[in-house]
């Protein structure tokens, strides 16, 4: 790690984790599992405090339910010892694409790559 990231990690906190994060999660921290994602989920020893340490962009819509409602005490076991029962019809976890290039842009959109010429809107002018 060089001295610029060393820096950049301990003035800034959206670029992943700050040099006391990283400190308290080596000394307090008790690695409890990882999600699909490379999301490493951890608490201090008397479960007072659960964390999550991100693998790359901090978006707190990249924790899927499961391990969700593991952080915020809707369940006490974590998804590693009790896994929940999922539905054969539920969709993968996906996080919030809203911004990004590849966010849902319906047809007749300025956004799509082909807009579709519309019929049911006429443009107001002023007369």
């Amino acid at each position: 790690m060089g001295i610029l990231s060393t820096i950049n990690s301990a003035l800034t906190w959206w670029t992943g984790a700050t040099l006391n994060t990283r400190l308290y999660t080596r000394r307090k921290g008790i690695k409890v599992g990882e999600d699909d994602q490379g999301n490493v989920y951890y608490r201090n020893a008397d479960d007072s405090k659960r964390w999550v340490m991100y693998n790359g962009e901090i978006e707190a819509s990249r924790i899927c339910a499961d391990w969700h409602g593991w952080l915020h005490r809707t369940f006490d076991m974590a998804p590693t010892d009790k896994p929940l029962p999922h539905k054969p019809w539920e969709k993968p976890h996906q996080e919030n694409l809203s911004g990004t290039a590849m966010a849902y842009a319906p047809a007749g959109s300025i956004r799509a790559g082909t807009p579709v010429e519309r019929r049911d809107y006429e443009a107001w002018s002023p007369e």
